[in-house]
Protein backbone atom coordinates (compact mmCIF):
# COMPACT_ATOMS: atom_id res chain seq x y z
CA UNK A 1 0.00 0.00 0.00
CA UNK A 2 2.15 2.81 -1.36
CA UNK A 3 -0.04 5.50 0.20
CA UNK A 4 -1.39 3.80 3.31
CA UNK A 5 -5.07 4.58 3.78
CA UNK A 6 -4.97 6.68 0.59
CA UNK A 7 -4.23 3.62 -1.57
CA UNK A 8 -6.75 2.25 -4.07
CA UNK A 9 -6.87 -1.40 -5.11
CA UNK A 10 -7.98 -0.40 -8.62
CA UNK A 11 -5.36 -1.34 -11.22
CA UNK A 12 -7.65 -0.99 -14.23
CA UNK A 13 -7.77 1.64 -16.97
CA UNK A 14 -9.12 4.00 -14.27
CA UNK A 15 -6.35 3.35 -11.75
CA UNK A 16 -5.29 7.01 -11.62
CA UNK A 17 -8.70 8.69 -11.23
CA UNK A 18 -9.94 7.17 -7.96
CA UNK A 19 -10.52 9.27 -4.82
CA UNK A 20 -8.48 8.46 -1.73
CA UNK A 21 -10.60 5.93 0.23
CA UNK A 22 -10.20 7.77 3.54
CA UNK A 23 -11.60 11.14 2.43
CA UNK A 24 -14.08 12.79 4.74
CA UNK A 25 -17.60 13.29 3.40
CA UNK A 26 -16.85 16.99 2.90
CA UNK A 27 -13.65 16.32 0.97
CA UNK A 28 -15.26 13.58 -1.10
CA UNK A 29 -17.93 16.11 -2.13
CA UNK A 30 -15.17 18.56 -3.08
CA UNK A 31 -13.49 15.79 -5.06
CA UNK A 32 -16.67 15.22 -7.05
CA UNK A 33 -17.19 18.92 -7.73
CA UNK A 34 -13.56 19.40 -8.72
CA UNK A 35 -13.73 16.32 -10.93
CA UNK A 36 -16.48 17.93 -13.00
CA UNK A 37 -14.39 21.04 -13.63
CA UNK A 38 -11.22 19.00 -14.26
CA UNK A 39 -13.03 17.21 -17.08
CA UNK A 40 -15.01 20.16 -18.43
CA UNK A 41 -14.25 21.68 -21.80
CA UNK A 42 -13.87 25.46 -21.56
CA UNK A 43 -15.33 27.60 -24.33
CA UNK A 44 -14.83 31.00 -25.91
CA UNK A 45 -16.43 34.01 -24.21
CA UNK A 46 -19.14 35.16 -24.18
CA UNK A 47 -21.14 31.96 -23.75
CA UNK A 48 -24.36 30.90 -22.06
CA UNK A 49 -22.27 28.73 -19.73
CA UNK A 50 -20.66 31.79 -18.14
CA UNK A 51 -18.91 29.76 -15.44
CA UNK A 52 -17.00 27.84 -18.13
CA UNK A 53 -16.10 30.47 -20.70
CA UNK A 54 -13.03 32.60 -21.29
CA UNK A 55 -10.85 30.04 -23.11
CA UNK A 56 -7.74 31.45 -24.76
CA UNK A 57 -7.36 33.56 -26.79
CA UNK A 58 -4.32 31.29 -27.37
CA UNK A 59 -4.04 28.00 -25.54
CA UNK A 60 -2.71 24.43 -25.52
CA UNK A 61 -5.78 22.51 -24.30
CA UNK A 62 -9.50 23.08 -23.68
CA UNK A 63 -9.63 21.00 -20.49
CA UNK A 64 -7.35 19.64 -17.77
CA UNK A 65 -7.88 16.14 -19.15
CA UNK A 66 -6.72 17.37 -22.55
CA UNK A 67 -3.18 16.96 -21.19
CA UNK A 68 -3.70 14.73 -18.12
CA UNK A 69 -5.49 11.98 -20.03
CA UNK A 70 -7.22 9.70 -17.50
CA UNK A 71 -5.18 11.63 -14.88
CA UNK A 72 -2.07 9.96 -16.25
CA UNK A 73 1.16 10.83 -17.99
CA UNK A 74 1.49 12.73 -21.25
CA UNK A 75 3.72 11.78 -24.16
CA UNK A 76 5.28 13.37 -27.24
CA UNK A 77 3.67 12.78 -30.64
CA UNK A 78 4.27 9.28 -31.95
CA UNK A 79 4.89 10.45 -35.53
CA UNK A 80 6.93 13.31 -36.93
CA UNK A 81 4.84 16.38 -37.65
CA UNK A 82 1.88 15.43 -35.45
CA UNK A 83 0.73 18.23 -33.09
CA UNK A 84 1.63 18.25 -29.41
CA UNK A 85 -1.35 17.07 -27.35
CA UNK A 86 -0.24 16.21 -23.82
CA UNK A 87 3.02 18.10 -24.03
CA UNK A 88 4.08 21.76 -24.21
CA UNK A 89 7.19 23.88 -24.72
CA UNK A 90 8.22 26.44 -22.10
CA UNK A 91 9.97 29.59 -23.37
CA UNK A 92 12.14 32.20 -21.69
CA UNK A 93 15.14 34.48 -22.17
CA UNK A 94 18.06 35.19 -19.87
CA UNK A 95 17.27 36.97 -16.63
CA UNK A 96 14.67 36.75 -13.88
CA UNK A 97 11.56 38.64 -12.84
CA UNK A 98 11.38 40.46 -9.51
CA UNK A 99 9.88 37.28 -8.03
CA UNK A 100 12.70 35.14 -9.47
CA UNK A 101 10.74 33.43 -12.24
CA UNK A 102 12.12 33.08 -15.80
CA UNK A 103 11.59 36.04 -18.11
CA UNK A 104 9.07 35.18 -20.83
CA UNK A 105 10.07 35.31 -24.49
CA UNK A 106 8.94 38.81 -25.62
CA UNK A 107 6.77 37.73 -28.58
CA UNK A 108 5.35 34.38 -27.51
CA UNK A 109 5.38 34.56 -23.72
CA UNK A 110 6.17 31.80 -21.25
CA UNK A 111 5.12 28.86 -23.43
CA UNK A 112 4.18 28.30 -27.03
CA UNK A 113 0.43 27.95 -27.49
CA UNK A 114 -0.32 25.90 -30.59
CA UNK A 115 -4.11 26.49 -30.56
CA UNK A 116 -6.33 29.59 -30.58
CA UNK A 117 -9.95 30.70 -30.58
CA UNK A 118 -11.75 31.72 -33.79
CA UNK A 119 -10.36 34.94 -35.21
CA UNK A 120 -6.95 34.66 -33.48
CA UNK A 121 -3.87 33.00 -34.94
CA UNK A 122 -2.32 30.18 -32.96
CA UNK A 123 1.27 31.02 -32.08
CA UNK A 124 2.91 28.19 -33.98
CA UNK A 125 3.75 24.50 -34.17
CA UNK A 126 6.56 22.27 -33.00
CA UNK A 127 8.07 19.31 -34.79
CA UNK A 128 10.28 16.81 -32.99
CA UNK A 129 13.12 14.88 -34.62
CA UNK A 130 15.13 12.15 -32.95
CA UNK A 131 18.77 11.17 -33.36
CA UNK A 132 19.60 7.58 -32.51
CA UNK A 133 22.34 6.98 -29.95
CA UNK A 134 23.63 3.42 -29.70
CA UNK A 135 25.48 1.82 -26.81
CA UNK A 136 26.39 -1.45 -25.16
CA UNK A 137 25.70 -2.94 -21.77
CA UNK A 138 28.71 -4.51 -20.06
CA UNK A 139 27.50 -7.97 -21.13
CA UNK A 140 27.58 -6.91 -24.79
CA UNK A 141 23.86 -6.43 -25.34
CA UNK A 142 23.07 -3.40 -27.51
CA UNK A 143 20.74 -0.59 -26.56
CA UNK A 144 19.49 2.46 -28.42
CA UNK A 145 18.42 5.87 -27.09
CA UNK A 146 16.74 8.73 -28.97
CA UNK A 147 17.86 12.35 -28.55
CA UNK A 148 15.13 14.87 -29.44
CA UNK A 149 15.57 18.18 -31.25
CA UNK A 150 12.77 20.72 -31.60
CA UNK A 151 11.85 22.77 -34.66
CA UNK A 152 9.39 25.67 -34.49
CA UNK A 153 7.22 26.11 -37.57
CA UNK A 154 4.38 28.41 -38.66
CA UNK A 155 5.34 31.10 -36.15
CA UNK A 156 2.54 33.63 -36.69
CA UNK A 157 3.88 36.63 -34.78
CA UNK A 158 7.45 36.85 -36.03
CA UNK A 159 10.79 35.43 -35.07
CA UNK A 160 11.64 34.49 -31.50
CA UNK A 161 14.27 36.34 -29.50
CA UNK A 162 17.78 35.20 -30.42
CA UNK A 163 18.41 34.21 -26.78
CA UNK A 164 15.27 32.04 -26.44
CA UNK A 165 15.60 29.07 -24.12
CA UNK A 166 13.16 26.18 -24.50
CA UNK A 167 12.08 23.37 -22.21
CA UNK A 168 9.75 20.58 -23.38
CA UNK A 169 7.42 19.22 -20.69
CA UNK A 170 5.04 16.27 -20.85
CA UNK A 171 2.07 16.21 -18.48
CA UNK A 172 2.89 14.34 -15.23
CA UNK A 173 0.32 12.05 -13.67
CA UNK A 174 -1.95 13.33 -10.91
CA UNK A 175 -1.91 10.59 -8.29
CA UNK A 176 -0.90 11.27 -4.68
CA UNK A 177 -0.25 14.99 -5.12
CA UNK A 178 -1.99 15.95 -1.90
CA UNK A 179 0.22 13.52 -0.01
CA UNK A 180 3.34 15.09 -1.53
CA UNK A 181 2.06 18.45 -0.30
CA UNK A 182 1.60 16.88 3.15
CA UNK A 183 5.28 15.88 3.50
CA UNK A 184 6.72 18.14 6.22
CA UNK A 185 9.16 20.70 4.89
CA UNK A 186 11.75 19.66 7.45
CA UNK A 187 11.59 16.09 6.14
CA UNK A 188 12.38 17.34 2.62
CA UNK A 189 15.23 19.52 3.84
CA UNK A 190 16.67 16.65 5.88
CA UNK A 191 17.63 14.96 2.59
CA UNK A 192 19.20 18.08 1.07
CA UNK A 193 22.99 18.04 0.80
CA UNK A 194 23.89 20.91 -1.50
CA UNK A 195 27.61 20.79 -0.67
CA UNK A 196 27.69 16.95 -0.78
CA UNK A 197 29.11 16.86 2.72
CA UNK A 198 28.78 13.08 2.92
CA UNK A 199 30.79 12.68 -0.30
CA UNK A 200 28.33 10.30 -1.96
CA UNK A 201 28.15 12.33 -5.18
CA UNK A 202 24.53 13.33 -4.49
CA UNK A 203 23.85 16.98 -3.71
CA UNK A 204 20.09 17.47 -3.82
CA UNK A 205 18.75 20.90 -2.97
CA UNK A 206 15.32 22.53 -2.75
CA UNK A 207 14.04 25.03 -5.28
CA UNK A 208 12.73 28.15 -3.58
CA UNK A 209 9.97 29.74 -5.65
CA UNK A 210 7.46 32.57 -5.37
CA UNK A 211 4.19 32.00 -3.55
CA UNK A 212 1.87 34.57 -5.13
CA UNK A 213 -0.75 34.45 -2.37
CA UNK A 214 1.72 34.67 0.52
CA UNK A 215 3.96 37.07 -1.45
CA UNK A 216 7.09 35.31 -0.29
CA UNK A 217 9.52 32.61 -1.33
CA UNK A 218 8.55 29.06 -0.42
CA UNK A 219 9.97 25.63 -1.06
CA UNK A 220 8.94 24.26 -4.46
CA UNK A 221 7.30 20.83 -4.64
CA UNK A 222 5.44 20.53 -7.97
CA UNK A 223 6.42 20.68 -11.62
CA UNK A 224 9.37 19.10 -13.40
CA UNK A 225 11.70 21.64 -11.79
CA UNK A 226 9.76 22.03 -8.54
CA UNK A 227 8.70 25.51 -9.64
CA UNK A 228 5.35 25.59 -7.80
CA UNK A 229 5.01 25.73 -3.99
CA UNK A 230 1.53 24.24 -3.63
CA UNK A 231 -1.24 22.59 -5.60
CA UNK A 232 -3.56 25.59 -5.67
CA UNK A 233 -0.92 27.67 -7.42
CA UNK A 234 0.03 24.74 -9.67
CA UNK A 235 -3.61 24.43 -10.78
CA UNK A 236 -3.95 28.20 -11.25
CA UNK A 237 -0.78 28.17 -13.34
CA UNK A 238 -2.15 25.38 -15.54
CA UNK A 239 -5.48 27.17 -16.03
CA UNK A 240 -3.55 30.27 -17.03
CA UNK A 241 -0.69 28.92 -19.12
CA UNK A 242 -2.38 25.94 -20.75
CA UNK A 243 -5.92 27.27 -21.28
CA UNK A 244 -5.58 31.05 -21.10
CA UNK A 245 -7.91 31.35 -18.11
CA UNK A 246 -7.36 33.94 -15.40
CA UNK A 247 -7.70 33.40 -11.64
CA UNK A 248 -7.24 35.50 -8.52
CA UNK A 249 -3.61 34.29 -8.51
CA UNK A 250 -2.75 34.84 -12.19
CA UNK A 251 -4.89 37.76 -13.32
CA UNK A 252 -3.91 38.26 -16.97
CA UNK A 253 -3.69 36.05 -20.03
CA UNK A 254 -0.59 35.57 -22.13
CA UNK A 255 -1.26 37.84 -25.11
CA UNK A 256 2.00 39.75 -25.59
CA UNK A 257 2.49 43.25 -27.01
CA UNK A 258 3.17 41.67 -30.42
CA UNK A 259 -0.26 39.99 -30.43
CA UNK A 260 -2.64 42.92 -30.88
CA UNK A 261 -5.62 40.90 -32.13
CA UNK A 262 -5.22 38.53 -29.20
CA UNK A 263 -5.37 41.44 -26.76
CA UNK A 264 -8.65 42.72 -28.25
CA UNK A 265 -10.64 39.58 -27.51
CA UNK A 266 -13.52 39.52 -25.01
CA UNK A 267 -12.66 37.81 -21.74
CA UNK A 268 -14.87 35.58 -19.63
CA UNK A 269 -14.93 37.81 -16.56
CA UNK A 270 -12.37 39.04 -14.10
CA UNK A 271 -11.24 36.53 -13.09
CA UNK A 272 -12.49 33.91 -15.53
CA UNK A 273 -12.07 31.13 -12.95
CA UNK A 274 -13.78 31.90 -9.64
CA UNK A 275 -12.07 31.01 -6.38
CA UNK A 276 -14.80 28.42 -5.84
CA UNK A 277 -13.90 26.62 -9.06
CA UNK A 278 -10.16 27.03 -8.47
CA UNK A 279 -10.40 25.62 -4.95
CA UNK A 280 -12.57 22.71 -6.09
CA UNK A 281 -10.16 21.80 -8.89
CA UNK A 282 -7.22 22.03 -6.48
CA UNK A 283 -9.15 19.79 -4.06
CA UNK A 284 -9.65 17.22 -6.80
CA UNK A 285 -5.91 17.35 -7.55
CA UNK A 286 -5.20 16.86 -3.85
CA UNK A 287 -7.43 13.84 -3.44
CA UNK A 288 -6.47 11.24 -6.04
CA UNK A 289 -5.48 7.87 -4.60
CA UNK A 290 -2.31 5.95 -5.37
CA UNK A 291 -2.76 2.46 -6.88
CA UNK A 292 -1.88 -0.65 -4.89
CA UNK A 293 1.40 -2.27 -5.82
CA UNK A 294 1.23 -5.43 -7.89
CA UNK A 295 3.40 -8.55 -7.49
CA UNK A 296 5.22 -6.93 -4.58
CA UNK A 297 6.34 -10.30 -3.16
CA UNK A 298 7.42 -11.78 -6.49
CA UNK A 299 10.96 -13.15 -6.25
CA UNK A 300 12.24 -11.12 -9.23
CA UNK A 301 10.55 -7.97 -7.93
CA UNK A 302 12.17 -8.37 -4.52
CA UNK A 303 15.52 -8.95 -6.19
CA UNK A 304 14.97 -5.82 -8.28
CA UNK A 305 14.16 -3.81 -5.18
CA UNK A 306 17.44 -4.91 -3.63
CA UNK A 307 19.34 -3.99 -6.80
CA UNK A 308 17.61 -0.59 -6.92
CA UNK A 309 18.93 0.12 -3.43
CA UNK A 310 22.40 -1.29 -4.12
CA UNK A 311 22.70 0.88 -7.25
CA UNK A 312 22.09 3.90 -4.95
CA UNK A 313 18.92 4.91 -6.78
CA UNK A 314 17.29 5.51 -3.40
CA UNK A 315 19.65 8.42 -2.73
CA UNK A 316 17.29 10.56 -4.83
CA UNK A 317 14.22 8.35 -5.17
CA UNK A 318 13.65 8.37 -1.41
CA UNK A 319 11.34 5.44 -0.66
CA UNK A 320 9.42 6.60 2.40
CA UNK A 321 7.99 9.62 4.21
CA UNK A 322 5.38 10.22 6.89
CA UNK A 323 2.83 12.93 6.17
CA UNK A 324 1.30 15.64 8.30
CA UNK A 325 -2.25 17.00 8.18
CA UNK A 326 -3.04 19.74 5.69
CA UNK A 327 -5.38 22.57 6.67
CA UNK A 328 -8.31 21.07 4.76
CA UNK A 329 -7.17 17.44 5.02
CA UNK A 330 -6.84 16.25 8.62
CA UNK A 331 -7.19 12.71 7.21
CA UNK A 332 -3.64 12.99 5.82
CA UNK A 333 -2.09 13.08 9.29
CA UNK A 334 0.60 10.49 9.99
CA UNK A 335 0.32 8.36 6.83
CA UNK A 336 3.39 6.38 5.77
CA UNK A 337 3.78 6.88 2.03
CA UNK A 338 6.28 5.43 -0.46
CA UNK A 339 6.49 7.88 -3.37
CA UNK A 340 10.16 7.27 -4.29
CA UNK A 341 11.05 10.95 -4.57
CA UNK A 342 12.86 13.47 -2.38
CA UNK A 343 11.19 16.48 -4.14
CA UNK A 344 14.68 18.00 -4.47
CA UNK A 345 16.61 19.30 -7.46
CA UNK A 346 19.48 17.24 -8.84
CA UNK A 347 21.98 17.84 -11.62
CA UNK A 348 21.07 15.17 -14.16
CA UNK A 349 23.94 15.84 -16.55
CA UNK A 350 24.31 17.33 -19.99
CA UNK A 351 22.25 14.66 -21.75
CA UNK A 352 19.01 15.70 -20.03
CA UNK A 353 19.84 19.42 -19.71
CA UNK A 354 17.38 21.95 -21.13
CA UNK A 355 19.74 24.88 -20.35
CA UNK A 356 16.77 26.85 -19.00
CA UNK A 357 16.76 28.18 -15.44
CA UNK A 358 13.56 28.08 -13.41
CA UNK A 359 13.71 30.10 -10.18
CA UNK A 360 16.78 28.56 -8.46
CA UNK A 361 16.89 25.45 -10.66
CA UNK A 362 19.73 25.47 -13.18
CA UNK A 363 19.54 24.30 -16.77
CA UNK A 364 20.79 20.86 -15.74
CA UNK A 365 18.64 20.34 -12.65
CA UNK A 366 15.35 18.47 -12.37
CA UNK A 367 13.16 17.52 -9.44
CA UNK A 368 13.27 13.81 -8.64
CA UNK A 369 10.12 12.39 -10.24
CA UNK A 370 7.88 10.23 -8.00
CA UNK A 371 7.82 6.60 -9.12
CA UNK A 372 4.64 5.34 -7.48
CA UNK A 373 2.12 4.21 -10.09
CA UNK A 374 4.71 4.21 -12.88
CA UNK A 375 4.11 0.56 -13.70
CA UNK A 376 0.48 1.26 -14.66
CA UNK A 377 1.23 3.94 -17.26
CA UNK A 378 1.17 1.42 -20.16
CA UNK A 379 -2.30 0.24 -19.13
CA UNK A 380 -3.81 3.64 -18.36
CA UNK A 381 -2.13 5.81 -21.01
CA UNK A 382 -1.24 3.22 -23.65
CA UNK A 383 2.38 4.30 -23.94
CA UNK A 384 5.71 3.75 -22.20
CA UNK A 385 7.26 7.20 -22.62
CA UNK A 386 9.12 8.56 -19.60
CA UNK A 387 11.28 11.50 -18.45
CA UNK A 388 10.29 15.17 -18.68
CA UNK A 389 10.08 15.16 -22.48
CA UNK A 390 9.01 11.56 -23.04
CA UNK A 391 12.20 10.68 -24.93
CA UNK A 392 12.66 7.40 -23.03
CA UNK A 393 10.58 4.69 -24.72
CA UNK A 394 10.71 2.39 -21.71
CA UNK A 395 11.97 2.33 -18.13
CA UNK A 396 15.36 0.91 -19.10
CA UNK A 397 15.98 3.86 -21.44
CA UNK A 398 14.87 6.26 -18.70
CA UNK A 399 17.60 4.86 -16.44
CA UNK A 400 20.21 5.04 -19.22
CA UNK A 401 19.54 8.77 -19.71
CA UNK A 402 20.50 9.50 -16.09
CA UNK A 403 23.74 11.43 -15.74
CA UNK A 404 25.32 13.99 -13.46
CA UNK A 405 24.61 13.02 -9.86
CA UNK A 406 23.00 9.80 -11.13
CA UNK A 407 25.95 8.79 -13.34
CA UNK A 408 27.20 6.16 -10.90
CA UNK A 409 23.74 4.63 -10.53
CA UNK A 410 23.39 4.46 -14.30
CA UNK A 411 26.81 2.83 -14.59
CA UNK A 412 25.78 0.26 -11.99
CA UNK A 413 22.79 -0.57 -14.19
CA UNK A 414 25.01 -0.82 -17.27
CA UNK A 415 27.23 -3.35 -15.49
CA UNK A 416 24.37 -5.60 -14.42
CA UNK A 417 23.73 -8.86 -16.27
CA UNK A 418 20.48 -8.99 -18.23
CA UNK A 419 18.68 -10.99 -15.52
CA UNK A 420 19.44 -8.30 -12.93
CA UNK A 421 18.44 -5.46 -15.25
CA UNK A 422 15.17 -7.25 -15.93
CA UNK A 423 14.56 -7.72 -12.20
CA UNK A 424 15.17 -4.03 -11.47
CA UNK A 425 12.71 -3.00 -14.20
CA UNK A 426 10.16 -5.51 -12.85
CA UNK A 427 10.48 -3.81 -9.45
CA UNK A 428 9.72 -0.44 -11.04
CA UNK A 429 6.78 -1.97 -12.88
CA UNK A 430 5.39 -3.18 -9.55
CA UNK A 431 5.21 0.34 -8.11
Amino acid sequence: MSAGECTTNDSSLRAFDRPAPNLSEKNFDQFQIGNSFFRSAWVTAPASASARDGLGPVFNAISCTGCHIRDGRGAPPQKYGEPLVSMLIRLSISGKSLEGSPLPEPTYGGQLQNRAILGVAAEGDIKIKYEEIKGLFADGQEYSLQMPTYQFTNLKYGEMHADTKISPRTAPFMIGLGLLEAIPEEAILANADEKDQNNDGISGRPNYVWDYEKKQKSIGRFGWKANQPNLKQQVAGAFNGDMGLTTSIFTSDHCTDKQANCQKQINGGNPEISDKILNATASYSSSLAVPLRRNAQNEDVLRGKQLFTEANCTSCHTPKFKTQALANYPEYQGITIRPYTDLLLHDMGEGLADHREDFEATGKEWRTAPLWGIGLVPKVNKHTNFLHDGRARNLSEAILWHGGEAENSKNNFLKMPETDRSALVKFLESL
